[in-house]
Parts: C-alpha cells; sequence; structure tokens
C-alpha cells in the first residue's frame, strides 16, 4: 500500500497549475517572480530544492511535497541528502511542538 500516486499527483498539480495561471495570468507571474529571485540568490538548485522539500513536510503540503521530491531528485539530490533535509524538518516541527508546549504549561499556570 502507498500513500499516493505521486506521478500522477504530480503532473495533476502542474497541470492544475498552468490552467489556474492561464485564467489568473498576474496572479502566477508574481509566484513565478518569487521563485525567481530564490533562485537569484547564491543556493544551488539542489539545495534549494532540499529547502523546499523540508518546508513542505513542515507546512503539510501534499502537492508541494510531490512537486520538490521530483525536483530534488531531477537536481541531483541523493536519496542520502533527501532523508537529511526531513530528518531536518521532523526535527523542526518536534521543536516547535515543544516550544509551544511551554505556552500551554505557562497558560495553564496562569489560569490557576
Amino acid at each position: 500500500m502507498q500513500f499516493n500516486n505521486w506521478t500522477e499527483h504530480t503532473a495533476h498539480v502542474k497541470q492544475s497549475f498552468g490552467a489556474l495561471g492561464k485564467k489568473h495570468p498576474k496572479m502566477l507571474e508574481a509566484y513565478k517572480s518569487l521563485g525567481a529571485a530564490a533562485a537569484a540568490e547564491s543556493l544551488d538548485l539542489k539545495t534549494r530544492e532540499l529547502i523546499a522539500l523540508a518546508v513542505a513536510i513542515t507546512t503539510r503540503c501534499e502537492s508541494c511535497v510531490s512537486v520538490h521530491a521530483e525536483e530534488a531528485a531531477k537536481a541531483g539530490a541523493t536519496e542520502s541528502e533527501i532523508a537529511g533535509a526531513l530528518a531536518t524538518a521532523i526535527s523542526l516541527n518536534a521543536g516547535a511542538a515543544y516550544t509551544y508546549a511551554l505556552r500551554a504549561l505557562e497558560a495553564v499556570e496562569q489560569q490557576k
């Protein structure tokens, strides 16, 4: 059993993205400008895709996971590098949960 057919999902996302862009070209142009600005900085494509994949995990964006997994592999990321990026995302989520747990404890303490 698998979670998703990622090949089909990625193709659907890209097709849908294109259709939305045809209906709303200014929105797509603005979105592409963000990507172009990021690409203009000093990180190489593989590093940007590894970061994008890790962020996709932390934001729970299934479509982002699909597209950036494909793009990271195309950019030459190894399975070990991808696993490292994902481990970083997992660690960051755990850290965020830990700090929010501190807030919850503080809220309980203040409301006694």
